[in-house]
């Protein structure tokens, strides 16, 4: 299991399983439609790569793993395997809660100064609902809805549909919990989310005031 891995990383690191190096295995076994291992080995040696190729690449990967692998895990020492291990638990943890409060969820927080929480699976199946905020033992529902698709163009006609099929799940949750829910709008600019609807935080404010 060990040496697998070791291949595999070795393999995929320097790309010696790359289309350049043994061409388009997937196209090409669909188009050789094989009925066994044998014919998918003679049709792979006589149309995509000789035999002699692939061992070649076999005689680098060699190389790679016994000389530039090797030589690299000989200058590893224990305080660089402290310091991974240190920047692993402190510094990237840190980064990603960075990231976390940079988020439309993060932001909204934020800005209403009141913790907010991922809604439990059975509440989304049957509310609809992403996060809750918990006010005096009740509860306020959020939906939070990305108003582009990745190419940038706007699927408002689909978010609104949803709301009109999602108005009855989101009635049953505020008579349960006693809080309404919401709809929260994003978009992303540039490389950060921004929430494209701001005055909903004054009415989740004002929500959050009537229950308290």
């Amino acid at each position: 299991m060990a040496k697998e891995w070791i291949l595999n990383s070795a393999m995929n690191r320097f790309q010696l399983n790359f289309k350049k190096n043994v061409g388009p295995t997937s196209e090409s076994i669909r188009k050789c439609s094989p009925k066994n291992l044998e014919e998918w080995r003679d049709c792979y040696y006589a149309q995509v790569r000789p035999e002699e190729h692939i061992v070649e690449l076999g005689k680098r990967l060699y190389v790679k793993i016994t000389e530039v692998i090797q030589s690299e895990v000989a200058e590893v020492s224990e305080e660089d395997c402290i310091q991974y291990m240190k920047q692993l638990v402190i510094d990237r943890t840190y980064d990603g809660y960075v990231t976390e409060i940079q988020t439309v969820y993060g932001q909204l927080q934020h800005k209403l100064g009141v913790k907010i929480e991922s809604a439990l699976d059975e509440w989304d199946r049957l509310y609809n609902v992403d996060f809750f905020i918990s006010v005096n033992q009740h509860y306020i529902g959020l939906q939070i809805k990305p108003i582009t698709f990745g190419g940038g163009a706007p699927q408002l006609p689909k978010i609104f549909k949803e709301k009109s099929i999602q108005e009855e799940t989101h009635k049953a949750f505020s008579e349960k919990f006693g809080g309404k829910v919401f709809y929260v709008y994003s978009a992303k600019t540039g490389e950060k989310k921004e929430i494209c609807n701001p005055e909903v935080i004054g009415e989740i404010e004002a929500e959050i005031k009537r229950l308290s």
